[in-house]
């Protein structure tokens, strides 16, 4: 069978490669032909285009970059409608991906979602489309299955890929981490800044203020893959940093603690079981529409799915030096703290549903083709 895949973002990236070895296992005459990363290419697919040129974030970026986006869809079209899938796979990035689900309908192909779209956050009224134009939809967070039935829409919770991702990754142990990375001995205070350049850029500039501050530690960066080792060193060529790309997990398994920028690393440093930071700093503009049309209590995944504040989430103004030093040092110094954060974690992986989301998604993507 041949399957067009499209995922927009480097989480996408993970959980579209970790699907295709699950689809591979049950068709070995699996094709595919994606929008994604180099974790997909590594599994053998053709990628058309890569996520790092797709990533717009936030709603005056999307704006000013509305032609490359127009022009991307119009080229998504043409080159479905050439490779002819079998299946289309969308992962995500809703923006793009519902416009393809959409034309994918009208066309009489296959349409399947995979992750999806946060629209109990907001555009609630997007499950009409998706109830008209996608076949099987297959969600990873357990509130999103009864989000849905309000809707009279059923989808397949499959549970969550990233702990297929943890559960499957080959970890070194920490002697081997730290002289194969050329580490020195003092504990780690991990950084995770994003994965695109806008955020990435406005989240060093503080979490590297915390670095002359915690002298007895030392501050790896998890540097993503799509951007260049320049674009780091030009933020960082005054602090005391190392950097790790590829090594996350590695990392986070080594770490006494963690500043992350909202959004899937949330959840992945808190099924790592390390006390954390949530932190996000966006265009003002772009803020404040947010604030306004999205419905949900908390920005980090963990907190939503825990229902409650479990992490302290320092947003816009609120991500300055002083909170997140007083937060750092909780993290480290607190040991209530830190074990009732390790508590809670396992009861969060818990109500994922355990291992298994990218097998259970291939089943039914390759079960109702």
């Amino acid at each position: 069978m041949k399957y067009y895949i499209i995922a927009g973002e480097a989480s996408g990236d993970l959980h579209a490669s970790n699907l295709m070895k699950e689809i591979m296992s049950l068709d070995t005459k699996a094709k595919f032909r994606v929008w994604g990363g180099d974790r997909m290419k590594a599994e053998g697919a053709e990628v058309v285009k890569h996520y790092r040129d797709l990533a717009f974030m936030g709603f005056v970026e999307v704006a000013a970059n509305i032609r490359t986006i127009t022009r991307n869809i119009r080229f998504c079209k043409e080159d479905i409608l050439e490779y002819q899938p079998d299946a289309i796979i969308l992962v995500d990035y809703p923006g793009f991906n519902l416009r393809i689900a959409e034309f994918a309908h009208k066309k009489a192909f296959k349409v399947f979602y995979y992750v999806s779209p946060q629209v109990w956050a907001w555009k609630k009224g997007r499950v009409k489309t998706i109830r008209r134009v996608v076949d099987k939809m297959m969600v990873i967070l357990p509130f999103e299955k009864d989000f849905y039935q309000q809707y009279g829409y059923e989808v397949d919770f499959v549970g969550h890929p990233l702990l297929d991702a943890i559960a499957d990754y080959s970890f070194l142990d920490r002697q081997d981490f730290i002289r194969q990375n050329k580490l020195d001995g003092r504990p780690i205070i991990a950084l995770l800044p994003g994965s695109r350049r806008q955020e990435i850029s406005k989240m060093l500039k503080v979490m590297l203020k915390m670095v002359p501050i915690f002298r007895d530690y030392q501050f790896v960066i998890a540097a993503a893959p799509s951007v260049d080792q320049s674009f780091y060193d030009r933020i960082t060529r005054d602090s005391d940093v190392k950097f790790l790309e590829s090594q996350t997990y590695n990392l986070l398994n080594n770490a006494e603690a963690a500043c992350v920028t909202s959004g899937t690393a949330t959840l992945e440093t808190a099924l790592m079981e390390i006390p954390e930071v949530v932190c996000y700093k966006g265009n003002p503009i772009s803020y404040q529409i947010a604030r306004r049309i999205v419905d949900v209590k908390y920005i980090s995944l963990v907190n939503l799915i825990a229902d409650k504040p479990l992490l302290t989430e320092l947003i816009q103004n609120r991500l300055n030096v002083r909170n997140l030093k007083n937060e750092l040092k909780t993290l480290l110094f607190d040991n209530e703290k830190r074990q009732y954060l390790k508590s809670e974690y396992k009861m969060l992986k818990e109500k994922l549903g355990g291992e298994g989301a990218s097998a259970n998604a291939a089943r039914i993507i390759t079960e109702n083709i």
